[in-house]
């Protein structure tokens, strides 16, 4: 049973094609909820339909107990069975068999079927629109305030959600039979519960809008206390070398402060609002009973007319604060919601062009055509440049930081977009091809290699999943790897491939992080190479043994290599010398070095002897 309802919804199976509402579009708040929800509207509807029937047997209770004290009070004892055997057995099967049943399947769709098929859906969709987010979408925020409104908004959801539709039953069906009943008894015994009803609408309309936006409030500083907290964590190498950690300490405690002094403006309006309650049912309990016991000294009523309107008086009380409770965890929830709606529902900064193809590389050819790109300032990084990379050819950049060498690579790999000009590969503007397809196309080796917390066999099939382990064991091979990585266990005593890295790869030294991607780069296999900074963790040894591997590597390929150590690239085909954003200078090692230049210049000034080496 349990396993039925289990899978009638799993999370994971389609993949969310279409967005959630923009954060600034109107209602945008109701359309993130009808977002999800219309993706389990047949379950949305069985909930609604047990909690209709819970709540239609919850208000039969009082009738019940009204019923047998007035069949006690006006039957004879010894004829009381013989009578009325068949009504008792009716209420002893509503309460004992209809009752559970209803709140069996209740439970069964709430639990069984949205507590974690709903809240992994939202986690599961939220997260895939993020992380397809640009480049810079990351680089703007903490990536833990990230992944902790991912993680809370899921729960939050799914919670309003099947709390409204309970509470809105309670309300609707307790509510209206209790005045019914009541009225049908004597108008005058259901006055108390009318003017309560005008009073818990009235203080559910002070204090739940406080309660929403209180809950928004703390739902951030929550957000922002955890971004706090990953962020010394991530970069706790650097806390230690510095030897900051009391510096963090101060870092933290304020938003730990900040956290404190938010959750006690939240909680002093939840005491408020309890204490409010707490007098209005104390208020609706007197109030009904004495004017139950009125009307029966005056003879307007039975003793089971009073019987039932004071367990329903009382019944009533709890349902409000079970409400007013769930009233208030609803729009607390609505609060994580609209706070996590920050990260989820917002455009996409750099989404493909509508239609956009397959980039098809047939030869490698890369052509910038009148660059202009500035990171949004007017001051600008590469400005009109133009560059021409024929098929196969192996061109170095050159140049002081700051003159636009990664920004060249980074609008190469479609992590931002030209403010003019176009990039083509093979005559193909990459900003009419899909992102993907387009790095598929490229594979980097970066200066800061960043390891997921994989297996070292993950890692290196990252560029191609689908390789064989002896193709992955060559590519290690190739990288100059394989040695280390045979020697390696981690602290679940997994060796070799199958160890962990630890996060961002913190287990390997820098030169063995980059051997790594460089067997990842050499086992995607990819036709257009970028090599940035691609052996400047590696000590002597190492990169002479890897500078021929590289060098197999690219035949045949289109290579872009940056490197601020230029005994690394003066046998490249080509060398661009950029000061600027702009291309100052261009052509072979010994070309640049008889045309005394800025190229020269940095030649001399940095590694002087070694001119005869590279000839």
């Amino acid at each position: 049973m349990f396993r039925h309802f289990e899978v009638l919804l799993r999370p994971t199976d389609v993949a969310p094609d279409a967005s959630p509402p923009h954060l600034d579009t109107p209602w945008a708040l109701i359309g993130f909820y009808w977002h999800f929800i219309r993706q389990v509207r047949p379950l949305i509807a069985m909930l609604f339909c047990a909690g209709l029937l819970v709540a239609l047997l919850d208000a039969t209770i009082p009738v019940f107990i009204g019923r047998v004290v007035t069949l006690v009070s006006t039957t004879d004892p010894k004829s009381l069975l013989a009578d009325h055997w068949t009504l008792l057995v009716g209420m002893a099967c509503v309460l004992l068999l209809l009752r559970p049943c209803a709140l069996l399947a209740q439970n069964l769709v709430a639990n069984q079927t949205l507590a974690a098929g709903m809240t992994n859906l939202v986690r599961w969709q939220s997260h895939w629109h993020v992380v397809r987010q640009s480049w810079p979408f990351f680089q703007n925020d903490f990536a833990g305030r990230i992944a902790n409104r991912v993680m809370q908004t899921g729960p939050s959801l799914r919670e309003s959600v099947v709390a409204s539709v309970n509470a809105v039953w309670y309300i609707i069906v307790y509510g209206t039979s209790a005045v019914l009943l009541l009225g049908r008894v004597d108008l005058y015994l259901a006055i108390p519960m009318l003017i309560w009803f005008i009073a818990y609408g009235v203080m559910l309309r002070i204090f739940v809008p406080r309660m929403r936006d209180r809950s928004r409030a703390m739902s951030e500083v929550r957000s922002g206390l955890t971004g706090r907290i990953v962020d010394s964590y991530t970069n706790i190498l650097t806390v230690k070398l510095f030897a900051r950690a009391t510096d963090e300490d101060a870092f933290v405690r304020e938003g730990v402060d900040l956290h404190t002094s938010t959750f006690h403006r939240q909680l002093r309006l939840t005491t408020s609002f309890g204490l409010t309650l707490a007098l209005m049912n104390a208020s609706l309990v007197v109030g009904t009973g004495g004017t139950a016991i009125w009307l029966w000294s005056i003879g307007a009523i039975e003793v089971g007319n009073v019987a039932m309107a004071l367990p329903l008086a009382w019944q009533i009380g709890n349902m409000a604060g079970w409400v007013a409770q769930n009233v208030t965890q609803i729009f607390e929830n609505i609060g994580v919601v609209q706070e996590g709606m920050r990260s989820i529902a917002v455009p996409r900064q750099m989404p493909d062009a509508p239609h956009a193809t397959e980039l098809q590389v047939t030869n490698g050819a890369i052509s910038f055509d009148h660059v202009t790109f500035g990171y949004g300032t007017s001051r600008g990084v590469l400005h009109d440049l133009s560059l021409t990379i024929a098929p196969g050819e192996r061109v170095g950049l050159v140049g002081h930081s700051g003159a636009g060498k990664s920004t060249l690579v980074n609008l190469l790999l479609g992590f931002h977009a030209p403010d003019a000009g176009k990039i083509t590969i093979d005559g193909q503007d990459i900003a009419g091809v899909t992102q993907e397809s387009l790095r598929t196309q490229i594979a980097m080796v970066t200066q800061d290699t960043s390891l997921l917390h994989r297996s070292i066999r993950d890692n290196i099939a990252y560029g191609r999943p689908w390789a064989s382990d002896a193709e992955v064991i060559d590519a290690a091979r190739q990288a100059e790897a394989l040695d280390f990585i045979e020697t390696l266990e981690d602290w679940n005593g997994r060796t070799g491939f199958d160890a962990h890295v630890g996060e961002r790869g913190v287990k390997l030294s820098g030169g063995q992080r980059q051997r790594i991607a460089i067997a990842r780069v050499i086992l995607k296999n990819a036709p257009i190479l970028v090599l940035d900074e691609a052996t400047s963790a590696l000590d002597s040894e190492v990169e002479a043994a890897i500078q021929s591997q590289l060098a197999t590597l690219m035949r045949g390929r289109t290579v872009i290599a940056i490197a601020h150590r230029l005994s690394t690239i003066a046998r490249m085909d080509r060398l661009i010398v950029l000061e600027h954003g702009r291309i100052i200078e261009a052509g072979t090692h010994a070309a640049l070095l008889a045309n005394p230049g800025a190229y020269a210049r940095m030649w001399h000034r940095q590694s002087g002897g070694f001119a005869e080496a590279a000839d």
